[in-house]
């Protein structure tokens, strides 16, 4: 999984009731954009994640010209 600044990565419930997490990619720390990453979380929240397999990257749209 790799991941730039500004990206958001998102982490699906994987068990009943527990809903999805959405957070901004602040720093990737892994070599060449990969885990750990730090985030900040849509409650305001930040830490450290290494994403498992029920996370996935959506990368932001360029910005136009």
């Amino acid at each position: 999984m790799r991941a730039h600044d500004g990206d958001h990565l998102v982490v699906e419930g994987t068990k009943v009731g527990s809903g999805r997490r959405e957070g901004e990619v602040l720093e990737t720390h892994g070599p060449d954009g990969g885990p750990p990453f730090l985030v900040r979380w849509s409650d305001g929240a930040q830490c450290l994640v290494y994403p498992g397999t029920d996370a996935h990257v959506v990368p932001t749209e360029p910005a136009a010209d």
